[in-house]
């Protein structure tokens, strides 16, 4: 009964997808040429090593069972046979000459970025990455954006559990793009499989790489460095677009940063502040402070009848535009807009029964941030 039990068990569990691509043998073929070159590599790799285990167990299984006791089998003893020594170094060399020569041809491709169509600096935070078109004046954070019902498992799992953002990196498709990798507080690693693309985000550092995705299509990564509490909600996704596809993207991102720009300078009411500022805090500011306020006892401060949301309104806007040295807690000027800012603190002033009436108006945090860059 134990035994079909189980066989039922494999078969309805062989039938789920996920579960099939994470029992896969091998890796996955990916989408550009550098990922075809890297899995070839592996392929001829792994082959070398099968017919070296097959020649060396070959060997060995023979010799056993030649030279086995029962058939009254005496060992040699022989010392200094030259031949064998000259044998057992030119064959192992001669194989590691038939692997560096593919891996290097690989390496040198893979390690050079020149003539990018495209440059974006890739910047690893605690815990999202922020995405900068050099030379196009085009920069946004990409947040998880799977539901904490799911993460909680008070619901069904998604599709794409854990691998959902709000703001997918948009490339071209048949461009190449040149990655500046890095990071703002500890080491992160930028990982896009199908890419055959994975380096580390180090502070203070920049790492190369780059790619040509030939098709359109979106694909899937994750930060595969351990970087805090929050390391497997940093997913990555990047949306591949035909070129027009890409030129049209382009020009709405600058369009919404000139309304960005423009909305700074306009009133908003208390009412449109407080939903506004909802959804930011739970974009930006829940993972760490909980959505109800309250925090994470010993590990992050809560913000329910907190001296800093209740108190001096000035310090409040100087922590969450400037951070505190010494914590957790980040410096959100350059993360978030004007009026995004101005909301969220206002939300955080008057949410969870903190209610201080107190109210940001965008244009004041704009003069803020617009006195730091001076």
């Amino acid at each position: 009964m134990k035994v079909s039990r189980l066989i039922l068990l494999l078969i309805s569990i062989s039938s789920i997808p996920s579960a099939r691509a994470e029992w896969a043998l091998n890796m996955p073929r990916g989408v550009t040429e550098i990922s075809h070159s890297v899995f070839d590599l592996h392929m001829i790799i792994f082959w070398i090593c099968v017919a070296i285990g097959i020649v060396v167990f070959g060997v060995m299984f023979w010799s056993i069972f030649h030279h086995r006791q029962s058939k009254g089998a005496q060992a040699h003893h022989f010392h200094e046979n030259t031949f064998v020594e000259i044998i057992w170094t030119l064959v192992p060399f001669a194989i590691l000459i038939a692997m560096a020569i593919p891996a290097t041809a690989t390496l040198v491709k893979m390690y050079d970025p020149s003539d990018a169509d495209i440059d974006i600096q890739v910047t690893g935070y605690q815990w999202k990455w922020r995405y900068q078109y050099l030379g196009e004046d085009i920069d946004f954070f990409s947040n998880t954006t799977t539901p904490k019902e799911q993460i909680n498992n008070e619901s069904e799992k998604g599709e794409n559990y854990l691998l959902e953002v709000d703001n997918p990196l948009v490339i071209p498709a048949g461009k190449k793009v040149r990655f500046l990798i890095t990071s703002v507080d500890v080491i992160h690693s930028w990982w896009v499989p199908a890419f055959a693309v994975k380096k580390d985000a180090i502070p203070g550092f920049i790492n190369e790489s780059w790619t040509n995705v030939p098709e359109p299509g979106i694909y899937r990564g994750q930060c595969t460095e351990l970087c805090g509490t929050y390391h497997g909600f940093m997913p990555i996704v990047v949306d591949v677009r035909p070129q027009a596809e890409y030129e049209l993207w382009l020009a709405e991102m600058k369009q919404a940063k000139a309304d960005e720009i423009a909305a700074a300078t306009q009133s908003i009411s208390m009412e449109e502040l407080m939903i506004k500022g909802e959804a930011v805090y739970k974009t930006a500011c829940a993972a760490c402070h909980q959505e109800n306020g309250e925090g994470i006892p010993n590990v992050f401060p809560g913000l329910k009848n907190s001296p800093v949301a209740t108190g001096d309104i000035n310090e409040h806007i100087n922590i969450v535009l400037n951070g505190k040295p010494g914590s957790a807690m980040q410096a959100f000027r350059e993360q978030l807009s004007a009026v995004d800012l101005a909301a969220v603190i206002t939300y955080e002033r008057n949410a969870w029964g903190n209610d201080s009436g107190d109210m940001v108006e965008p244009a004041a945090i704009d003069k803020l941030k617009m006195a730091a860059k001076q």
